[in-house]
C-alpha cells in the first residue's frame, strides 16, 4: 500500500485507523474522508481530508483519480442495532458505499478493503467454534449486508480481478471513540460507567457470550492482511478473526477485581438481546492464523488495565 483512501473516517474504526496508517505510510499517504466536516478537525491536522458522500460516485472516483489512490479502505456502515430502526437506509448506505468502492475500485486498479462482521452470521450457524465456512442467514439488514458485501466482495476478485480482502471483525472494543449503535457497544460503555458512575446498567443478558477484540488488535489485522502475500490466500471475504470472548458477567468481574465498589443491573434491550443470541459465542480463526499469520496480542485482563487507565486518565482531566 502506497497511497490510501479511508471512506468513512470519522467512524469508530475509521478515526483510529487514519492515524494508525499514517504513523506507518506517511501523513501526505493516507487521505482521510467522512461525509461530516466536523471531523476534519481531528483527522485533518496531519493529513489531507475531503468531505465525501461515498454515495456519489463521480465524486468519490474523482478523489481517488487526485491523490492517486492504489488502497481503499470502505469503513462506511450504519450498524447492527441502529440499522434495524431503518433497514432501507441501512441498505442504501453500507451497499451503496461498497459497490461504488468495488467499481471505483476496478476502474482504477485499486485493491478494496471492506470490513464484515461477526453480525454475517445467524441462528442456524454453528456457534461455538464457528467455521470459516459455513451457514450464514443473519437475522439483521446489517448482517444480511455483511454477506451481501462478502459475496460481491468475492465476485469483484473473481470476475475482475479486483484484489478484495476482509475481516469479520467481532465487537471492536476502544477508549478513543464512542461506538455508534452496535450490539456490542455495552463491551466499550461499560468501562466508562465503571470509571464516571461506579456502575453501569447492561443491556445484554448476562449469560450471552460474543467474540470482541481490541482496537490495536484490530488495527494490526487490517495491515497484516492487507499486506499479506496475495498467493497464500486461499479465502479473501472474509476471514473470521478474534482475540476474546467473554459475557457480561465476566467483563464485569474483570472490572470488578480493580475497582471493588463498581456495580452492575440489567435493562434487556430486547432488539440488542435478539441480536446477540444470533450471533456466535465463539468463532474459529485458524483459516487467517494459517495463511496471514493472524496472531492477537490483547485478551480480557491486559485490555481492562489499559482500558481503565486511559478513561480515567481522561475522566481526570474532564475530557469526558
Amino acid at each position: 500500500m502506497k497511497n490510501i483512501l479511508i471512506v468513512g473516517a470519522g467512524g469508530q474504526i475509521g478515526s483510529e485507523l487514519v492515524p494508525y496508517f499514517r504513523s506507518i505510510y506517511g501523513n501526505s499517504n493516507v487521505v482521510a474522508t467522512d461525509i461530516n466536516d466536523k471531523s476534519r478537525a481531528t483527522l485533518g491536522g496531519d493529513g489531507p481530508f475531503e468531505v465525501l458522500d461515498a454515495l456519489n460516485g463521480e465524486e468519490f472516483a474523482q478523489l481517488v483519480k487526485k491523490y492517486k489512490i492504489d488502497t481503499i479502505f470502505n469503513m462506511v456502515a450504519l450498524l447492527s442495532a441502529t440499522g434495524e430502526k431503518n433497514p432501507q437506509l441501512a441498505w442504501k448506505i453500507n451497499m451503496g458505499a461498497l459497490i461504488n468502492s468495488l467499481e471505483i475500485g476496478r476502474e482504477n486498479g485499486c485493491s478494496v478493503f471492506t470490513p464484515s462482521s461477526i453480525g454475517a452470521f445467524g441462528n442456524n450457524t454453528p456457534h461455538d467454534g464457528t467455521p470459516q465456512d459455513t451457514v450464514m442467514r443473519p437475522s439483521t439488514i446489517y448482517g444480511v449486508c455483511k454477506v451481501t458485501g462478502e459475496m460481491l466482495s468475492d465476485y469483484y476478485h473473481s470476475r475482475f480481478g479486483v484484489d478484495t480482502r476482509s475481516v469479520r471483525f467481532p465487537g471492536i472494543i476502544s477508549n478513543v471513540t464512542l461506538p455508534g449503535g452496535g450490539t456490542t457497544d455495552y463491551a466499550v460503555e461499560i468501562y466508562y460507567g465503571a470509571i464516571k458512575d461506579k456502575s453501569f446498567i447492561c443491556p445484554i443478558p448476562k449469560d450471552v457470550s460474543m467474540d470482541m477484540m481490541y482496537m490495536p488488535d484490530a488495527l494490526s489485522a487490517m495491515v497484516q492482511l492487507m499486506e499479506a502475500n496475495p498467493d497464500k490466500l486461499v479465502h479473501r471475504n472474509s476471514f473470521n478473526i478474534t482475540a476474546m470472548h467473554f459475557t457480561p458477567e465476566e467483563i464485569y468481574a474483570a472490572i470488578k477485581k480493580r475497582i471493588p465498589e463498581f456495580t452492575m443491573t440489567y435493562n434487556i434491550d430486547s432488539v440488542k438481546e435478539a441480536i446477540s443470541r444470533s450471533w456466535p459465542n465463539w468463532m474459529d480463526d485458524s483459516c487467517a492464523r494459517e495463511e496471514w499469520g493472524w496472531s492477537p496480542k490483547w485478551n480480557i485482563e491486559n485490555m481492562t488495565d489499559d482500558m481503565l487507565a486511559v478513561i480515567a486518565r481522561k475522566y481526570a482531566s474532564k475530557v469526558i
